[in-house]
């Protein structure tokens, strides 16, 4: 099996994610064979140039089907396609005989920007319309010279997802619905969340804090956080992990408010360390999210979490069993609803055991190997037999 992946110019986690699957399926005796490029080579093009590359790159092409005919996987996984490796790199795998399977890590496929997310607030003005017009008009991928970019490379792809791709994986159920109403074809779109390995065990959770981890940005309802934290009382501590453009708003609060602890960023051994002493995670999220690798380690933890209750965390969460849902974006309802589970210490327990118990029923690698190898299996299948859907 091949899995192919392109770079952005900063890591993220959909790097984090294709270096994970890699590993377990070499961890499970596969052979692997790994395909990447990156987006920095498109510093050295003209504009009009990286966005033809976008649209189809032509020698990525030739030389993805040379790589296909040698190597001869029976499947070919993709993370990510932009900027370099470009719808191309499908049609090269349907040329040669390889299924094709791609992880839907964000919304660009029905949304330019990539989020659903426009002046940090949910945004579906293009789901589902022929041309996203109000994502160009907006300039929602950097600008509107960008914007015209992404959306052509949308549309290129548009008519091989009916033929060269077999499966996309949505990470969430919420993200599955969004991708139908985008025009994706529904039986080909299957629920495949992301996991978290190692197990980190679950906390005893005897410190007397609230915690949040998360880049500081108002999309993460850093703002709503804060609001919330203001009008509670002060026997209800708060640390705060992370990094990101609001960090100056965070230090200012944090002078004013003893309670409220800043802590910066923190490697992911101490943000685990944290999660299984804390007594509650906050989420906040103002976006959709599309699934959030926080919370899957709070969960296996065993620390529950209130967040937004939309999205990608209304899929994750059911509320009052394994978390907590309030209003998204409302301080005065995060606030009420810390409240009330802070003060009930046995609810806390037993909210966060369920929670552990969700982590162990869906998101461990073992779970994750055997999703996984059913979505190859079936692309496969229908590679071989010329069938188009299925799922």
């Amino acid at each position: 099996m091949a899995i192919l992946h392109n770079f952005y110019l900063g890591r993220g986690g959909e790097d984090i994610v294709f270096k994970a699957e890699a590993g377990l399926l070499q961890g499970q005796g596969h052979e692997v064979l790994t395909y990447t490029v990156s987006n920095e080579e498109i510093h050295r093009l003209k504009p009009w140039q990286a966005m033809r590359m976008a649209i189809w790159n032509a020698s990525i092409y030739r030389e993805l089907r040379q790589w296909f005919r040698e190597q001869r996987p029976s499947v070919a996984h993709f993370h990510n396609i932009l900027f370099v490796l470009s719808p191309s790199a499908y049609q090269a795998a349907y040329d040669e005989g390889v299924a094709v399977v791609q992880t839907l890590h964000n919304y660009r496929l029905i949304c330019p920007g990539g989020q659903l997310l426009r002046n940090q607030c949910p945004c579906e003005l293009c789901v589902g319309k022929p041309l996203p017009v109000w994502g160009i008009y907006y300039g929602c991928y950097k600008n509107r010279l960008a914007t015209i970019g992404t959306t052509l490379h949308i549309l290129r792809q548009r008519p091989l997802w009916q033929y060269a791709v077999q499966s996309f994986i949505a990470l969430t159920e919420f993200s599955r619905q969004k991708f139908i109403q985008g025009g994706l074809p529904v039986d080909k779109i299957v629920v495949k969340p992301n996991f978290v390995a190692p197990d980190p065990g679950e906390g005893a959770h005897t410190g007397n804090y609230v915690l949040f981890v998360g880049r500081l940005s108002k999309e993460k309802g850093i703002e709503v956080m804060l609001q919330a934290w203001a009008e509670l009382p002060s026997s209800i501590p708060l640390k705060i992990v992370g990094n990101g453009p609001l960090a100056e708003r965070v230090q200012q609060v944090t002078a004013c408010h003893p309670h409220i602890e800043w802590l910066g960023h923190q490697p992911r051994e101490k943000v685990l360390q944290l999660m299984q002493d804390a007594r509650l995670l906050v989420f906040p999220s103002v976006c959709y999210e599309n699934m959030s690798v926080s919370l899957v380690e709070a969960m296996a933890t065993g620390l529950p979490a209130v967040a937004s209750g939309h999205g990608s965390m209304a899929s994750m969460i059911q509320h009052g069993q394994t978390g907590w849902l309030f209003e998204p974006g409302n301080p005065e309802a995060l606030r009420r609803q810390v409240q009330e589970v802070w003060d009930s210490p046995a609810v806390l327990r037993q909210v966060g055991q369920s929670a552990r118990m969700e982590y162990l029923q869906k998101y461990t690698p073992e779970r994750n190997y055997e999703q996984l190898i059913s979505i190859y299996e079936r692309a496969i299948e229908l590679r071989k037999g010329g069938i188009q859907c299925g799922y």
